[in-house]
């Protein structure tokens, strides 16, 4: 061979060599639109609200359909087509529009958010827009805020509303950083920097940046409640009468939610995650790159999105709900497939999408087991979890976490144990000594020294303290009673006494009876209600959700 052929012959052969092998492309969904429908049989009625799915692979609308009405006062059913809100899925658009942002340069993720917004309290630590992404920085929940205020759902509020109500906190729920707490504030804050940075409201930049390159024509960030939108399912919730009552909201914010999409359009969204073909691979990867806390340790969300595994495979998703919409996004990347569930009930099921997954992706998923009612435990055997010696009733009781601020019960039942919360029970499977998991999840409670820990995985969920539950007697009940103002909230609750008992009563909360958990604490379904004291020890007010009460005088 001559010198410079074999020159070329050589290096042609090294050049391939140095190329990266082509990926396997992933096998084909199968699908079974008997089984895939017979999910969603229960929502299939011309007398109920349902669902609409969407299942997509490489860029391709597989299977799509209706299940249901998306209008029951015109019989008008639900299509592939039909617009839903799709509630906390909104979130990730938001959060494209601020890495765009700052890819461009006109702004940067480790910015003080007060360099935008003045009217946020300073609070002695920097507050970044990452931290809002991320879910790290500590403010409270404006949608809890707005309620507790005095706000329905069907009342009119716009940004001023919320950012007044944002701006009168006088403290963080957790210093900025330290904790990964879900909080909608972060997303509205967010939609309001853009619009101070571009001049542009989120609807507008996300219309122009997002929705419209990609194709997706009918979907868009509704910022006016008064528009009106030709194909939009209404939100319903069960009535407590019978039937279904219409559940939707007025409040005009956006940035944590509000974006009217269907399952025809998702398609193209969930492409650009592969494609990058808006945004680039660097949009791509802010949104799926994972937050971090001051210790290092990284947090199970990206930007808008939360990451994990299901039955082993990886997996990156998003719920929603607002009013009466329920919503998930799922995508599989390894198996470049994606599914979409939109539900106008209040009552789906959160796990539909997935039950959806167990059918189309079984053999990716392999032996691994699906979510499913827990069977009966087996037999121990030699090599079983050690059980706990003695009498589980010394398990039992009542246990506080100051973190979150709640308190759950450890009941024993048919020498069982049984994790009780808001009057909900889980039964509790020995596996271990003074260990527990909790049937149903891979959450796992230990004991130890008159505490529980509750884990998933090597994350540590909260640590529980032994208290010891009060009775009250109708003479305990009576100095409760009066008017307690909020100056966080500007507004003012009262606790009333009713059949010898006490009730905390709100404009938008309803009534609610204050159960005893332990000394000054009181179970409510608004959360855990702490009574404060004077140094002489006179009740000065309550504490609820971190939101401090004075007492009026009298």
């Amino acid at each position: 061979m001559h010198a410079s052929l074999r020159r070329s012959v050589v290096g042609l052969v090294s050049f391939m060599a140095a190329l990266p092998a082509l990926a396997t492309p992933p096998p084909p969904v199968r699908i079974n639109p008997a089984r895939i429908d017979a999910v969603f049989k229960a929502y299939n009625s011309p007398s109920s609200p349902g669902c609409a799915l969407g299942i997509y692979q490489d860029g391709r609308v597989l299977y799509s359909r209706g299940y249901g009405m998306a209008d029951l006062n015109q019989a008008t059913p639900i299509t592939p087509t039909t617009l839903f809100d799709v509630g906390s899925v909104s979130k990730q658009f938001t959060a494209a529009s601020l890495v765009l942002l700052a890819n461009e340069k006109k702004l940067a993720l480790t910015d003080d958010i007060r360099k935008y917004l003045p009217e946020v309290p300073d609070y002695g630590t920097p507050i970044t827009i990452d931290h809002l992404l991320h879910h790290t920085s500590g403010l409270r929940d404006y949608n809890d805020l707005l309620l507790f205020k005095g706000y329905h759902y069907e009342d009119v509020t716009d940004d001023d509303d919320a950012l007044e109500v944002i701006a009168r906190q006088r403290a963080l729920k957790f210093k900025t950083g330290t904790r990964f707490e879900y909080s909608n504030t972060g997303y509205f804050l967010a939609a309001l920097i853009v619009k101070r940075v571009t001049g542009k409201t989120l609807a507008e930049f996300a219309k122009e940046r997002l929705f419209q390159p990609l194709g997706m024509t009918r979907s868009h960030f509704r910022d006016d409640h008064t528009a009106i939108l030709p194909g939009r399912a209404t939100a319903y919730s069960p009535s407590e009468k019978e039937g279904y009552r219409i559940d939707m909201s007025n409040w005009d914010q956006v940035g944590d939610g509000q974006v009217q999409t269907n399952v025809t359009e998702l398609v193209k969204w969930e492409e650009n995650f592969y494609s990058a073909r808006v945004g680039g691979r660097a949009l791509i990867d802010a949104l799926q790159e994972r937050g971090a806390l001051d210790t290092g340790d990284s947090t199970p969300y990206g930007r808008g999105l939360f990451l994990d595994t299901y039955r082993g495979v990886q997996r990156i998703h998003h719920s929603g709900g607002w009013a009466g919409y329920r919503t998930l996004l799922m995508r599989f990347p390894a198996q470049h497939v994606s599914i979409a569930v939109l539900c106008n009930r209040g009552d789906a099921r959160p796990n539909l999408a997935e039950n959806v997954a167990d059918i189309i992706l079984g053999d990716a998923f392999g032996a691994a087991e699906p979510k499913q009612e827990a069977k009966a435990p087996a037999p121990v055997t030699a090599s079983a979890p050690e059980a706990p010696a003695g009498d589980l009733g010394r398990y039992a009781g009542h246990y506080y976490d100051e973190a979150a601020q709640r308190v759950v019960q450890i009941l024993q039942e048919n020498n069982q144990l049984q994790f009780n919360y808001k009057g909900s029970n889980r039964p509790l499977r020995a596996v271990g000594s003074e260990r527990f998991e909790m049937e149903g999840t891979p959450i796992v409670l230990s004991f130890s020294g008159g505490q529980v820990t509750l884990s998933r995985g090597e994350e540590t969920l909260g640590i529980l303290k032994r208290v010891q539950p009060v009775t009250l007697s109708d003479g305990d009940w009576k100095p409760l009673a009066g008017a307690y103002y909020s100056p966080e909230l500007d507004t003012t609750w009262r606790i009333e006494l009713k059949d010898g008992k006490a009730v905390l009563k709100g404009r938008a909360i309803g009534s609610h009876p204050l159960e005893p958990a332990f000394a000054d604490a009181f179970n409510t379904t608004s959360g855990l209600l702490r009574l404060t004291r004077d140094g002489a020890g006179r009740m000065t007010g309550f504490v609820l959700s971190d939101l401090r009460f004075e007492r009026k005088e009298r």
